[in-house]
């Protein structure tokens, strides 16, 4: 029996990965779930800090080193920014990174958003993407994507890789504090954050270089990078989960085919929903599913495109284990709610 480590189990995303290995049809047939490690909460029994996952709860965290890890067949690593790209891992393990460490291919761009040396590129984690399901799918090593570029690409990918959608876009992301992981911070505390509404890291987010990538990677015939344009917006709002996405570009069709550009790629895709015409994707038809509700409108030219996803599941935990579904050869969406809270 397969043996999958958790890293970074005591935070968000981790314990969002143990929640649906948990639930996953291959638990206790295809695999077990090996060690869990953590930070500075090395040493603590993990029902002390996740009382909701009782088949776990007598575990007690490990540190994360190389050597507790190489004794897997897989690994999940929901670590900080950093840490993944130091460890010598066996290249024969299943990784699949929700760091992001080797999600950006331009080093430049690296270096400007995380400010330290550029580790290198891997596989990137959006299946939807045209062709990424093979490449998964051939991979030991996976970059799963940034919460807010799930969204966002979601969004746009259908108007962009059609040719229907000009590359200078506007991305507002409205998302629950759990984007920004288990930390003590005074903005993120209750008292701030609800009944308030913040922009933040406008301009300078590092997942903007992210969205761009994607928008690059998926450009119709006709278009180079150098037309590609993004600015992006994030917003803290009073959630826990969830991301609501717009997208703004200018449009470079006709309502009706743009409209049919999405319904024709949406069609196949297990985990995305095209709303009918005049309804709106909302945060809590998505919570603990790993759906992308999807809706687009054209108005004055423009095209806007809007998403909805749990940010810890389709947008960190459930992408990463939609991908090793894939890297295993299970069926893709084993284990991966499609019907929300």
């Amino acid at each position: 029996m397969l043996k999958i480590a958790v890293a970074g189990a005591s935070g968000y995303a981790g314990g969002e990965a143990l929640r649906l290995l948990l639930n996953h049809p291959g638990y206790g047939v295809d695999f077990e779930i090996g060690s869990l490690t953590g930070g500075s909460n090395a040493g603590t029994r993990f029902g002390e800090l996740n009382p909701g996952l009782p088949a776990l709860a007598d575990r007690v965290l490990e540190e994360t080193t190389e050597d507790v890890l190489r004794g897997h067949d897989a690994a999940i690593l929901a670590l900080p920014h950093g840490v993944s790209a130091a460890l010598d891992l066996p290249e024969s393990m299943k990784i699949v990174d929700c760091g992001a460490d080797y999600r950006l291919k331009n080093a430049n761009h690296w270096a400007r958003f995380y400010g330290t040396p550029h580790a290198g590129t891997r596989t990137y984690g959006i299946p939807e993407m045209p062709g990424r399901r093979e490449e998964i799918a051939a991979t030991n090593y996976v970059a799963a994507p940034g919460c807010f570029p799930t969204g966002a690409t979601m969004a746009l990918m259908p108007a962009i890789a059609s040719g229907l959608m000009a590359p200078q876009i506007s991305v507002v992301s409205v998302t629950g504090t759990t984007g920004a992981g288990k930390k003590a911070a005074v903005n993120l505390l209750g008292s701030e954050t609800m009944g308030n509404l913040r922009a933040y890291g406008v301009g300078t987010h590092r997942h903007a270089p992210e969205i761009k990538q994607s928008v690059e990677e998926l450009l119709a015939p006709g278009y180079s990078s150098d037309d590609v344009h993004v600015t992006f917006t994030p917003v803290l709002a009073p959630l826990t989960r969830g991301i609501l996405t717009t997208v703004t570009a200018p449009a470079r069709g006709q309502a009706r085919d743009i409209r049919r550009a999405y319904e024709k790629f949406c069609a196949n895709e297990p985990f995305l929903h095209l709303l009918p015409e005049g309804q709106q994707p909302e945060v809590k038809s998505v919570v603990g599913s790993n759906m992308v509700h999807i809706q687009v409108e054209v108005a004055d030219g423009m095209v806007i495109a809007t998403s909805a996803i749990d940010n810890l599941t389709k947008g960190t935990a459930g992408a990463a284990i939609q991908c090793l579904n894939l890297m295993f050869g299970w069926e893709e969406n084993a284990g991966l709610p499609q019907t929300g809270l």
